[in-house]
């Protein structure tokens, strides 16, 4: 779609930024600065939900900038996959927002937390909407920017052994990519999506795919290199930590569905059985090291990568059924994982610690706080009738139906794994008396509104789950349709 209407794509990164210069400019005043960074997250949703609206009843968008004749200016091109990503992330970044205002574990509202999280959003929106590789990694870069400073922000040196780690590899994965653009651009002269599409096949081109898959990969904390995820997660005040955990490794795999399922499709088939290997191997890991640690926020950072895992797998399948799971799995990975971070810190609000060894009795102190947690961890495990019951269905459906035993069996080891998991924070957390109880602390109304809200997304998914299914699927279509 041209037009007036066009100008909304580049709503997902304008609307952020506006927050990040307002929250600058009122950071002599930081319960004003909180409340325009409310607003503006508000504002970010209701555009997202409107981009959402528009790309649904008229198609997508499509905006050139610079007066360059197409392929060669900077695109930013919103379909259905791009808005519906644009709208799941403007949620959790506002819902993310909204805990930091009740103050349960927040970022220093004096610091630059707010102005660096709307950066991060503006990135991640800049990510889903752009329609070409450099500038792709362009917003990789600005994500990876606030991503560094708000890991820093407090100035712990366990943050800065964190960051340190998470720079390390995200630098190596971002030096792949510069260097998979430049082979994939030397191959084609092309870099906008829809042109490198119809590029012919060669062995250079071939190399070139390859790296961006490497870095792709590297971006979304697959198996081998994750360990900056676990590493650095944990360190973060709970709002932002949830932030991470629900968008950052989700852009990587955005990536890399839009490589394989739009850009170079044909490529996937030499993939297909790397692709496999490495979701088999991250779900495990990550299913095995949340099984080995008690810090909460470092088990639920661990089921990130084995989450991640059943993504990659979905993305393998490399079929529109496959590409359909995957949206539906990430968007419901989106809430779920946000949602178990900001609950883990209400349970370190009232428990006293983040130590499963240390604390319980949360459930007899606070019941209500044990319904809202087994919401997202059940539909993480896959526990009928939950959002994450639909979404291992359509991967393993998928992949028994391709043929592919290895892979689905290790999908159903994972689910067990993670059952196990999530057995222990609930009995360790939930149900054994607290072995030194001390004072309750007060839960705010905001945050528990947060969580509620979020829990109430998971549940009414796996009730009806008929929207998202048909959105997922139209999404994947879209997929192979021409961008121009």
């Amino acid at each position: 779609m041209s037009g007036a209407l066009a100008n909304l794509a580049l709503a997902p990164v304008l609307v952020p930024l506006t927050g990040a210069v307002g929250c600058v400019l009122l950071a002599g005043r930081p319960r004003l600065a909180e409340g325009f960074s409310l607003l503006a997250g508000l504002a970010n949703l209701l555009v997202a939900l409107l981009v959402l609206r528009v790309v649904g009843e008229q198609g997508p968008l499509h905006l050139v900038l610079g007066n360059w004749a197409w392929p060669f200016g900077i695109e930013f091109v919103v379909d259905r996959l791009s808005a519906g990503m644009i709208a799941v992330s403007a949620l959790i970044a506002l819902v993310c927002l909204v805990f930091q205002a009740a103050r349960v574990d927040p970022a220093d509202r004096r610091s630059a937390a707010l102005p660096l999280v709307h950066g991060l959003m503006a990135g991640v929106g800049g990510a889903f909407a752009t329609g070409d590789l450099f500038n792709l990694y362009v917003w990789f870069e600005v994500m990876l920017i606030a991503a560094l400073g708000l890991l820093v922000h407090r100035g712990r040196v366990a943050a800065l052994d964190g960051t340190l780690r998470y720079l390390v590899l995200n630098m190596v994965g971002t030096l792949v990519l510069l260097t998979g653009i430049a082979v994939v651009y030397g191959a084609t002269g092309q870099l906008n999506f829809a042109a490198l599409a119809q590029a012919p096949a060669s062995p250079l081109l071939a190399a070139g795919v390859a790296l961006l898959a490497v870095a792709f990969l590297a971006k979304a904390a697959a198996f081998p290199v994750f360990s900056w995820m676990p590493a650095a997660y944990h360190v973060l005040p709970a709002p932002v930590l949830a932030l991470f955990a629900g968008l950052l490794s989700k852009v990587g795999v955005y990536a890399l569905l839009r490589l394989f399922g739009q850009v170079f499709p044909s490529a996937v088939a030499h993939w297909q059985a790397v692709l496999g290997a490495v979701a088999v191997a991250t779900m495990l890991a990550g299913a095995l090291g949340a099984a080995w640690h008690w810090d909460l926020r470092r088990i639920l950072a661990f089921h990130i990568v084995s989450q991640i895992g059943y993504l990659i797998l979905a993305v393998a399948l490399a079929t529109p059924a496959g590409y359909a799971a995957a949206i539906f799995y990430t968007i419901h990975h989106i809430i779920v994982k946000a949602n178990l971070f900001l609950i883990a810190a209400l349970v370190c609000r009232v428990a006293g610690s983040y130590d499963l060894r240390r604390i319980g009795g949360v459930a007899a102190a606070r019941p209500i706080l044990a319904i809202i947690f087994a919401v997202p961890a059940l539909s993480l495990v896959g526990i009928p009738p939950l959002s994450g019951f639909w979404a291992k269905f359509l991967v393993l459906r998928e992949s028994f139906a391709g043929g592919h035993w290895v892979w689905g069996g290790a999908a159903l080891a994972t689910g067990v794994l993670t059952l196990y998991s999530m057995s222990k924070i609930w009995i360790e957390a939930f149900w054994k008396p607290h072995p030194a109880p001390a004072a309750v602390g007060r839960l705010p109304f905001a945050a528990m509104a947060a969580v509620v809200l979020l829990a109430a997304i998971t549940a009414g998914i796996g009730l009806f789950p008929q929207t998202l299914l048909g959105f997922a699927g139209q999404a994947a279509a879209g997929l192979v349709e021409v961008t121009r």
